[in-house]
């Protein structure tokens, strides 16, 4: 299990929590003064209030939550957003209502889930070509269905 350092930016910060047993991600909270009230198409960068440490070598990944995308239509616009390991600002969804209806997210309500990754940066090695594979250059349906 690795480490991750947290600090609440703000007393009514809730610091994220795994809501069974077997998640992979925990749950993240808004961190408002009030409701705030989210119309159809519009984005929005809910605060957390939190701001985070995560080790070299690791991102944390910012996912809807299923039941919010599905039932409301309030998701994640860059999903899965990233929180880079040098990052050390405060902690923002960046969400957006792809329902009909306007959405209020009330203070502490669970607006996302984060989830550590381990990441490996790439080294690029330029090359003149590229071993032939079956598939070769075939993309967007060409596998099937």
């Amino acid at each position: 299990m690795a480490t991750v350092k947290v600090i609440k930016l703000n007393e009514e910060a809730i610091i994220p929590q795994y809501m069974s047993a077997g998640a992979s991600g925990c749950d993240v909270c808004a961190c408002l003064a009030g409701p705030l009230t989210i119309a159809p198409q519009q984005r929005v960068a809910v605060p957390t209030g939190l701001a985070v440490e995560i080790p070299v070598g690791y991102e944390i990944q910012v996912r809807p939550r299923s039941g919010l995308s599905f039932k409301q239509g309030l998701t994640v616009v860059n999903a899965p957003g990233t929180i880079d390991s040098d990052y050390r600002g405060e902690i923002k969804v960046l969400v957006i209502n792809l329902g009909k209806e306007p959405i209020t997210i009330e203070p502490g309500s669970r607006v996302a889930q984060l989830v550590l990754q381990q990441v490996e940066q790439i080294q690029w090695v330029a090359a003149k070509n590229l071993e032939a594979t079956a598939r070769d250059a075939g993309g967007f349906g060409s596998t099937g269905v």
